[in-house]
């Protein structure tokens, strides 16, 4: 059972022929509304990959509740840990430019009062706990602290920042996803990025019982546990919009984890997740099923290496 303790959200996405400068105003020709945030749109990626999932939150008691979790229900995600608060759901406003590159501005509405003591009674030995960085470190480290207490495997994406309050949570965690600046700032904080590169920074960030791995985009990934390392080429792919890639990877490899599969086929279904999520519109509705990410999957090579 995959729990994620994160954040809900509706975003609403401009696309732009180009993203704009600070100060500067750029015009498109379309908007769009979708649903979103880390933590709703890694369940529903998990959900879509096959597992079985149940999400703790916070939505408004607004006009974009009902739409924020309509997903998530639909794919048969348990929606009884999320909590309807006085007050607004979180928004992003997402600006998307011809090449599917994007900018993200949030406002974190109710996802600022999600607690970690919600966790309570929903955690057992053996569950997968999902975290991300858009809820605040205190209830991040909280729920690292309930899910060591009942025996559950704890999955850490660092996503959308890798400070120095994170950086502390990462000795006490199973799994641990970066991208490349993510890992750098994790690596700094933890005083051991001298040497510039990802593959320092993944061994920075693993350990001989933690599984660290290290997203490139376009590049693929680099992962270590102990001393084996792994490396995926990304797929080629056409790139319509990448806002959903990362949680789409975190979705899929923990239903991968959750499941009991290698490590290097986990990483092989995360790659696959995230290709495919690039090739339509919106973090959530972009995200692949389980047999789409298998038939990809099947045709990625993982590089296993003595680290």
């Amino acid at each position: 059972m995959i729990t994620v303790f994160g954040s809900i959200n509706l975003d609403l996405v401009v696309s732009l022929p180009r993203l704009p400068a600070p100060g500067e105003t750029v015009v498109g020709p379309d908007h769009q509304t979708f649903a979103g945030g880390k933590g709703a749109n890694q369940a529903l990626a998990a959900a879509r990959a096959g597992a079985q999932v149940r999400m703790i939150g916070a939505v408004g008691r607004d006009a974009h509740a009902e739409a924020a979790l309509a997903n998530l229900e639909r794919a048969g995600v348990d929606l009884s840990g999320v909590r309807h608060l006085d007050g607004t759901t979180g928004i992003a406003m997402i600006g998307v430019d011809a090449k599917g590159e994007n900018l993200i501005m949030c406002a974190s509405g109710v996802n600022a009062r999600v607690v970690a003591e919600w966790l309570d009674g929903r955690l057992a030995r053996g569950d997968l706990l999902v975290l991300q960085r858009e809820l605040s470190p205190g209830p991040i480290a909280e729920a690292i602290a309930r899910a060591r207490l009942c025996g559950a495997c704890i999955l850490l994406n660092a996503a959308p920042s890798g400070d120095a309050e994170l950086a502390r949570l990462v000795p006490d965690v199973d799994v641990v996803v970066a991208n490349s600046v993510e890992a750098a700032e994790l690596a700094g904080a933890l005083g051991t990025g001298e040497t510039p590169v990802p593959e320092a920074h993944c061994a920075a960030l693993s350990g001989e019982e933690r599984l660290a791995v290290v997203t490139l985009g376009a590049r693929g990934l680099i992962a270590q546990k102990g001393k084996t390392r792994w490396r995926i080429a990304a797929p080629e792919v056409d790139v319509v919009d990448t806002t959903g890639a990362g949680d789409a990877f975190v979705g899929a490899l923990a239903a991968a984890l959750d499941r009991g599969a290698e490590i290097a086929r986990a990483l092989q279904e995360g790659t696959a997740a995230g290709a495919l999520a690039c090739t339509a519109n919106g973090a959530q509705s972009s995200s692949p099923d389980a047999k789409a990410i298998a038939a990809l999957a099947e045709t990625l090579d993982c590089e296993t290496l003595e680290a």
